[in-house]
């Protein structure tokens, strides 16, 4: 990740103490959020890492973590978590060079995550049933700068089934996933993955019956709760407040 800057990269300007602003390398003035604009031609060429100034204070220039790229998506569906996201890579074998879909689309947070994931000899296939859906995602993907990585397509994988062959792993987020699953067997490459996201006990119990009689391996269920530590010397404690259920995780593997 230390090759030069080239037009069209995705960068993050970083000042100690502040949250990371996601920007793009071209040549001329660029909007950063709505606090303004910056120019960094004069970066395109250079090394990341470098500092730039902008409305008179400096910045470092770098490439993002997954979780600068994350924090910048836009919301109009709700989005999977990332304490949740992360387990579904891990769950659904998610890694460099992966041939992934995903069904639904939402505002795009998991398709940055899994586009993240099977890097730049990777690709994912994002279906969505609802347009305004997909137009939310493809916006926010191009805006990590991941687009390149990524076909949207306008699809209900419920009715129409999974028209991609081959696939290395796929990752549900809907409200019936057992009714996709016979199509993710097929769509599925020997020793794939499947991984779901689910809200309710009712959804779970169904998805895991589904998995089971359609032959899975290693089928599995889960929840992943998150609390934070407070810090301090002599009085370490668990924050108060944590990050609860979100929703619970699902999956299974094809094995003939």
């Amino acid at each position: 990740m230390d090759e030069v800057w080239k037009a069209g990269d995705t960068g993050v300007l970083k000042r100690a103490g502040h949250p990371a602003r996601l920007v793009r390398l071209a040549e001329g003035p660029q909007p950063v959020g709505e606090e303004g604009v910056i120019d960094l031609t004069a970066q395109i060429g250079r090394t990341p890492g470098e500092s730039v100034v902008w409305s008179g204070t400096p910045f470092a220039l770098l490439r993002p973590s997954l979780s600068d790229l994350l924090a910048g998506v836009r919301r109009g569906a709700q989005i999977i978590t990332p304490k949740d996201a992360v387990r579904l890579l891990y769950l659904a074998g998610v890694g460099p060079g992966g041939h992934v879909a995903e069904a639904g689309s939402g505002s795009g947070a998991l398709t940055i995550a899994l586009a993240y994931a099977v890097g730049p000899s990777g690709h994912v296939t994002s279906f969505d049933r609802r347009r305004e859906f997909l137009a939310a995602a493809r916006s926010n993907v191009a805006r990590s700068g991941l687009g390149d990585r990524v076909t949207f397509r306008e699809r209900d994988v419920a009715t129409e089934g999974i028209d991609v062959s081959g696939l290395t792993s796929i990752v549900l987020d809907l409200p019936e996933p057992w009714a996709v699953l016979a199509a993710v067997r097929v769509a599925l490459a020997r020793g794939g993955f499947v991984a779901t996201y689910t809200p309710t006990y009712n959804q779970l119990e169904r998805t895991i019956r589904a998995l089971r009689e359609l032959a899975f391996d290693e089928v599995q269920a889960l929840e992943v709760l998150e609390r934070g530590l407070h810090v301090g010397e002599g009085g370490t404690r668990p924050e108060f407040e944590m990050l609860g259920h979100t929703g619970f995780l699902a999956s299974g593997r094809k094995v003939d």
